[in-house]
């Protein structure tokens, strides 16, 4: 049973992160580059743009959610907090198709870490066996 509950709110928070990222190709990025008379390159590197899956998989991006994740906690992460951070990020950069980009300036560590904190905080509070019974 534990290792469904796992599963399932693993899924769950994989499913949130891929459903809160802006993802682009290559054309649409180019066309909104184009629209805005700068060039792709030029657009890159304002907007630090990379593969999605590379984004989502950077240490960048783990350490910047580990921090978004300490501060709603006030105090430092758990190592298998920090695990679990990675894990997560690790499985949305997997279910990422290989031509879709995205920006390293995005809400992913801070929305992640919202959802983490809540959802953590939520399970505390419910009863163990032991306080149940």
């Amino acid at each position: 049973m534990a290792t469904e509950n796992f599963v399932h709110e693993h899924a769950a928070q994989v499913a949130h992160v891929v459903s809160g990222i802006c993802t682009r190709t290559l054309n649409h990025f180019a066309e909104e580059a184009k629209l805005n008379g700068e060039s792709l390159k030029d657009a890159f590197e304002r907007y630090e743009i990379d593969y999605a899956w590379h984004v989502l998989g950077s240490d960048r991006m783990r350490d910047a959610t580990v921090s978004s994740l300490e501060a709603r906690l006030k105090r430092a992460a758990t190592d298998a907090q920090k695990a679990s951070v990675a894990g997560i990020l690790k499985s949305a950069a997997e279910a990422q198709a290989p031509e879709l980009l995205m920006s390293f300036d995005n809400e992913v560590p801070a929305q992640l870490a919202d959802f983490l904190s809540s959802s953590w905080a939520a399970n505390q509070a419910l009863p163990t066996a032991a306080q149940a019974g």
